[in-house]
């Protein structure tokens, strides 16, 4: 897999996060750095409406404001990432810059199995997001993924 080339300066075309997935992450580039793919850790994102959660261990709410997209982190690890959405086919590309001023590129592939019931749930501690057949659970400790 090779890194995609990042948008012309100026001219960010970032599209929204969709209403409703469930992603698996295939490869990251940090700070420019090669394209990596660890087939012993499986990263997943699941979105449903504004709502999301993160397997990494952060979960919340997204904004898009015409071309790039926020993630607030309100439960699980602190901050916001900002990151700029493309298509790639049926891949999500996501260039953007972490609360530490550090930078990543992400290739986010769809989740097979994404049909079905959708919700998203949240109490004092905790942050929960089902899309078909796959839960993200965030607590202050941990994201865990499960397949039902």
């Amino acid at each position: 897999m090779t890194v995609p080339e990042p948008e012309p300066a100026g001219e960010v075309r970032g599209v929204p996060v969709p209403e409703r997935g469930a992603w698996l992450r295939r490869g990251i580039s940090r700070d420019g750095g090669p394209l990596v793919e660890d087939p012993d850790t499986e990263v997943v994102w699941l979105q449903a409406g504004s709502y999301y959660a993160d397997s990494r261990g952060f979960a919340g709410t997204t904004t898009f404001d015409g071309s790039r997209v926020r993630f607030h982190h309100l439960t699980g690890e602190p901050g916001d990432d900002t990151g700029t959405l493309r298509r790639d086919g049926e891949n999500l590309v996501e260039w953007g810059t972490n609360p530490d001023g550090s930078t990543f590129l992400e290739i986010w592939t769809p989740l097979p199995g994404a049909d079905g019931a959708t919700g998203s749930w949240s109490g004092p501690d905790h942050h929960v997001v089902r899309i078909g057949r796959h839960v993200v659970h965030v607590d202050s400790r941990a994201g865990t993924y499960w397949r039902l």
